[in-house]
């Protein structure tokens, strides 16, 4: 008796393990190489950089706000001081040119009466009367001069163009060429600026 032995059993085949997955696993959180950060991250930033700027947007805008009306406040009343500055200096400078007519008005009052006295004096004698002039002449020249205005002497100088108006030229064997030989009306200075320049006739040699 033969043993029998199945001849359709075949040979288990051995399987070959599975290969673990090597792959690290992917971060949800990490960025993107070549995209744009999750995100969280962005929204982590924003809120960051709030944080470090002391307060939100709306809270910077009502800072910039209120710096902006306090600025414009200073302005206003920095304009409103100029103002009032120009102006008390303006009515200073009038009070102090209608005081400077007031007191020369003043001073020359003397001088209108001994003027009046001289017109009003019942005399024939011209030598009087010349004398009683060249008083009131003198009294005229000292106000002048005590007011800084002192006489130009242009008899007998150089024509000087910055004192001196040449009204006419004449000539002359006796005097320098440019030199004044008449005055026709005299000329001032109110210290050390001209007033009024004087009007001269010039030698032409």
């Amino acid at each position: 008796m033969h043993d029998e032995h199945p001849t359709d059993q075949s040979e288990p085949t051995p399987q070959t393990p599975e290969q673990p997955d090597t792959a690290a696993p992917r971060d949800e959180t990490a960025p993107d190489p070549g995209g744009s950060p999750p995100p969280d991250a962005v929204s982590g930033s924003s809120s960051s950089d709030a944080e470090a700027g002391g307060g939100t947007v709306e809270e910077d805008l009502a800072e910039v706000r209120r710096q902006r009306d306090d600025h414009y406040q200073r302005l206003l009343r920095t304009t409103a001081e100029f103002d009032n500055y120009r102006k008390r200096t303006d009515r200073e400078r009038r009070d102090l040119a209608e005081y400077g007519a007031t007191d020369l008005l003043t001073d020359l009052l003397p001088v209108v009466d001994d003027l009046e006295r001289a017109l009003a004096a019942d005399t024939t004698d011209a030598d009087v009367y010349r004398r009683g002039i060249e008083i009131i002449r003198k009294q005229l020249l000292d106000l002048l001069e005590r007011r800084g205005v002192t006489p130009i002497e242009a008899l007998g100088a150089d024509f000087d163009p910055n004192v001196h108006q040449a009204v006419t030229q004449e000539a002359s064997d006796t005097h320098r060429d440019g030199e004044v030989i008449e005055e026709l009306r005299r000329g001032y200075t109110m210290r050390d600026r001209l007033l009024r320049a004087a009007m001269v006739k010039v030698a032409q040699a």
